[in-house]
């Protein structure tokens, strides 16, 4: 389909930013006056030059913010069109230049005397700031000389070479075969691997996983090396600036306590017995003698029919998060009705979805709607993420309205789970709650166990190399083979591919990130159980958290929507949701 076929209601309101593109233009001309941030250089002890520079900062980064995401959605629309790939490249250098003009101001506020910056952190003038300064007062044990700084700075590039290394080999090296499919010969991608795995074909399957995996296997020594040089830099920089651990380093960043991770690891570790009992029990579904890890993602509730269109689905979804209340279901309504969402799939737009937004606009999602009930669940995934960010950025300022990654996943993932618990209360059809049974089984195995397991294996990756000990090609190899044997359980052939599987995995280029998707779905479970039982008062907690964007830590702010994450407790609920629901579905199953 053409864009301009699409019925303007389908296409997001990007005139909301900008009207017309020549009053983006005119925008970006003021932007490229970059302000000379550097003129506050050795002034940030004096309260009223560093409230001046504050502010002046928050004016100029609205500016840059709302001129990239309005590029970014244009851009989007259709990669084709040269005017927006223009305005698209444009920000880049510009957002260079910002960096490198105030680049000066985290090292001066690290030298500026505990006594002064707890002064600036409780003056009402420095609200919108004070958390910004605690974090400041907070990092000062992991500061460095200003000479260390500009050579960290220097080997930028250094240290993301290991990534840009990776992502070139993962998208252009990997020497992916051919392979029948459909009654064609095709070339096996990264994306028809994964439609593959999901088909009910058990001998396709077992051919696109050997061959995928003998593809990555081909460049195991380099892959390794690779990843062994993105640990090393890790430790690097975590002894530079003066960590115990890169662990540390990364929760540091997040302002995260070390025992969250913790208790995601000992709860998983703990409760693995429900884990192993899935896996046996989609051995005996699907009838195998043997199951191979080609088997883990083979549907094993077929025949579903739930087809909407569009509206339908927009209109099922704002019934379906009736818990939330009457205001976020209005929200839900506002969005569909200001064109907040761009939703047809059509020639050069890009694909999959997401949330994006800038301060003082409403915020924008981006669909390539088809009627399956996966695409009616990220309707609901995203606008989870619109409405916390729509919340956040209504309720603080601009200094406090981005909310860390740590709890990005929390709102979407509570729409998705509110909305599996409302469908499966209307289902009618056994199969339809077989089938919503197993995708939610699936969700948590994929979000809390798998990303649980990926972080023990990177924890341990780490702590070798932080010992000083070999980490090597084989090492690895046989520490993620036990890690994955210990997860997945004996009624699962565990052949040499999967031994390697950690070589493929792009997010492990971002240390410590996966972490957070099991701890997002760890707190959605909770607060959506809570909600489902306490009713408006736990709406009214979560709309709290939602609102908090990072006034203080992400932490912190869970603990309003009454999950707190220092304890087991919310880890070993999420727990038993997934045995209680196993439990369920094997007694529709009849095992």
């Amino acid at each position: 389909m053409d864009r301009k076929d699409v019925k303007i209601e389908r296409k997001w309101k990007v005139e909301d930013i900008y009207a017309t593109d020549e009053l983006w233009e005119q925008d970006f001309i003021k932007a490229q006056n970059v302000p000379k941030f550097s003129k506050y250089a050795g002034k940030l002890g004096n309260k009223e030059q560093l409230l001046k520079f504050l502010r002046e900062d928050d004016e100029y980064s609205v500016l840059i913010e709302r001129l990239a995401i309005y590029a970014h959605l244009r851009h989007d629309e259709n990669i084709a069109v040269p005017l927006h790939a223009a305005q698209y490249s444009k920000m880049f250098p510009l957002f260079s230049q910002y960096s490198t003009e105030r680049a000066f101001f985290e090292p001066e506020m690290a030298k500026l005397s505990d006594e002064y910056l707890n002064s600036v952190a409780a003056d009402p003038d420095f609200f919108d700031y004070d958390y910004i300064i605690k974090r400041v007062i907070k990092g000062k044990a992991h500061t460095i000389s200003e000479a260390e700084e500009k050579i960290i700075g220097m080997s930028y590039e250094v240290f993301n070479t290991f990534s840009d290394t990776f992502a070139m080999i993962d998208n252009l090296d990997v020497p992916l075969p051919e392979i029948e499919y459909e009654g064609k010969t095709v070339k096996l991608s990264h994306g028809l691997y994964g439609i593959i795995l999901h088909s009910p074909n058990k001998e396709k399957r077992k051919e696109a996983y050997d061959k995928y995996y003998a593809a990555y296997g081909s460049l195991l020594n380099t892959l390794a090396s690779t990843y062994i040089g993105n640990v090393k830099s890790d430790v690097l920089l975590s002894r530079v600036y003066k960590f115990n651990s890169c662990l540390e380093r990364a929760l540091f960043d997040e302002d995260v306590d070390k025992c969250v991770y913790d208790n995601l690891l000992k709860a998983v570790d703990d409760n693995l017995a429900s884990m192993h009992r899935y896996i046996a029990d989609r051995k005996k579904i699907l009838g195998y003698e043997k199951q191979y890890f080609s088997d883990v993602y083979a549907p094993l509730v077929e025949g579903v029919d739930f087809k909407l269109s569009y509206d339908e689905a927009y209109a099922y979804v704002i019934k379906g998060l009736g818990a939330l209340g009457k205001d976020y279901q209005a929200l839900l309504k506002k969005a569909y009705d200001e064109r907040w969402l761009d939703v047809e799939e059509t020639e050069g737009k890009r694909n999959g979805a997401y949330s994006a937004s800038c301060y003082g606009v409403h915020p924008y999602v981006l669909l390539n709607y088809h009627p399956t009930i996966s695409e009616v669940f990220t309707i609901a995934h995203e606008m989870g993420h619109s409405i916390h960010t729509y919340y956040s950025q209504k309720y603080q300022p601009f200094a406090k309205s981005q909310y860390k990654i740590f709890v990005a996943e929390v709102a979407s993932t509570v729409n998705e789970v509110l909305l599996l618990k409302y469908m499966l209360g209307e289902a009618k059809d056994t199969n339809l709650k077989k089938y919503l049974l197993n995708y939610y089984l699936d969700t948590i195995r994929a979000t809390l166990h798998r990303q649980t397991m990926f972080a023990e294996f990177e924890a341990e990756a780490h702590s070798v190399a932080e010992r000083g000990e070999p980490l090597t090609k084989d090492a690895m190899c046989e520490m993620y083979a036990k890690i994955g044997k210990k997860y997945y359980g004996d009624q699962i052939e565990h052949d040499n591919n999967i031994s390697f599987e950690w070589a493929r995995i792009p997010h492990f280029y971002n240390s410590f990130y996966v972490y957070k998707y099991a701890t997002g779905i760890t707190a959605a479970i909770n607060i959506a159980k809570r909600i489902l039982k306490c009713g408006e008062s736990a709406v009214k907690d979560y709309i709290k958290f939602l609102s908090g964007g990072s006034s203080t830590d992400p932490v912190s702010l869970l603990k309003l929507a009454g999950v707190d994450l220092t304890k087991a407790e919310p880890f070993e609920i999420a727990m038993r949701e997934f045995d209680e629901t196993l439990s369920e579905f094997e007694k529709l199953m009849g095992i």
